[in-house]
């Protein structure tokens, strides 16, 4: 009888580790269904290691500087690289390059938070429960900048499952939706094609009927998006409305994001149990869980990640640039509470058992 895969395990291409090397960063993901930030990294040209943290149902995740921001199913968690510190990090002395320490919790309430993006020090979120973009901050559990113009009352109804947000020149530009109705949840009705992308500035639909999309973004300004119930990467015309399909995959799209000249996109294996969409068709086609590497340029698949077990949905997908190996202390464990640090000096304190 063969032994059971430990936790976690995951097979990759060959040549996944020495391109980490060599665009010098880290992937990060957020799986709300094993509830894990999961960080991979290469130890070498052939080899991965993976560094899985806790956080209650994780969805967007957010970079800017040495700030790192997580949503979580209440709150979201602000993280702060502290460098210094990671060489001395007594359980794994001379591992890591970064070490990511919690630093400030917003309390956010369960509003279901997808998308997070930083900009210029403001923390946007996508307040999928409210149908509206908020921003964070220590006043209140969220503060609303900008809802549809179809969905016309604040409300925690989830009018239309708002999930996904590409920022431009510091601003919201475009946002992803389900659908465009104005009961609560009205979104499931015709949740395979009814999606839509919505102009923020203008507050029109430009782009109508659809495949669930998420994670648009902004390359070059060139919008792009995936199609999460068709397992498609596609590029929209924002005068139009029409898109082009990039690459079609096996998989539920979801979780996008830019690094060189290569895009990385996580595939997720639908739950049979999953409410919202075990009855799409991609259910059938969704193959595995894990990350493809896409050389955008070419279009061409430049290498993948497959999780055997533990990862089943993935909902974001980061790049951690500049750190090869970067260390994470979440907040739920006590190992960051003997970690200080202050603008005169950092240090690893002494238990007292006192």
């Amino acid at each position: 009888m063969s032994k059971p895969l430990p936790p976690f395990t995951c097979s990759y291409s060959p040549n996944v580790p020495e391109l980490l090397n060599q665009l010098n960063c880290t992937i990060a993901i957020s799986t709300y269904q094993a509830g894990k930030v999961i960080l991979i990294s290469a130890v070498n040209d052939n080899n991965l290691v993976q560094l899985p943290r806790n956080f209650q149902k994780p969805m967007g995740m957010a970079f800017e500087g040495k700030k790192m921001a997580v949503a979580t199913k209440d709150e979201v968690i602000i993280l702060a690289n502290s460098p210094q510190m990671a060489p001395n990090y007594p359980k794994q002395p001379n591992t890591y390059d970064a070490l990511y320490l919690p630093r400030v919790t917003y309390y956010s309430g369960a509003i279901d938070i997808h998308d997070l993006e930083w900009v210029d020090g403001k923390l946007w979120a996508v307040n999928t429960l409210f149908s509206c973009l908020v921003t964070l901050d220590e006043d209140y559990s969220f503060k609303p900048v900008w809802k549809p113009s179809f969905v016309t009352t604040y409300e925690p109804s989830d009018f239309c499952h708002l999930n996904g947000l590409a920022m431009h020149n510091g601003s919201p530009q475009f946002v992803s939706a389900l659908g465009d109705g104005t009961t609560p949840e009205s979104w499931r009705v015709n949740k395979a094609n009814g999606g839509v992308i919505i102009d923020v500035e203008s507050n029109e639909i430009i782009s109508h009927n659809l495949a669930m999309p998420h994670s648009p973004r902004i390359y070059e300004g060139e919008l792009f998006a995936l199609l999460s119930a068709t397992g498609e990467l596609i590029k929209i015309d924002t005068h139009t409305g029409k898109y082009d399909v990039i690459k079609k995959f096996d998989g539920f799209v979801r979780g996008m994001v830019r690094h060189g000249d290569y895009l990385f996109i996580g595939l997720s294996k639908l739950r049979e149990n999953s409410s919202a969409f075990r009855d799409l068709p991609i259910a059938k086609r969704s193959l595995f869980c894990g990350i493809i590497i896409l050389h955008l340029p070419t279009a061409g698949i430049a290498g993948h990640i497959k999780y055997e077990n533990s990862v089943e949905e993935i909902y974001d997908v980061k790049i951690m640039a500049g750190s090869r190996r970067p260390g994470l202390l979440n907040h739920e464990s006590a190992n960051h509470k003997v970690a200080i640090t202050s603008p005169v000096g950092d240090f690893w304190a002494l238990k007292n058992d006192d």
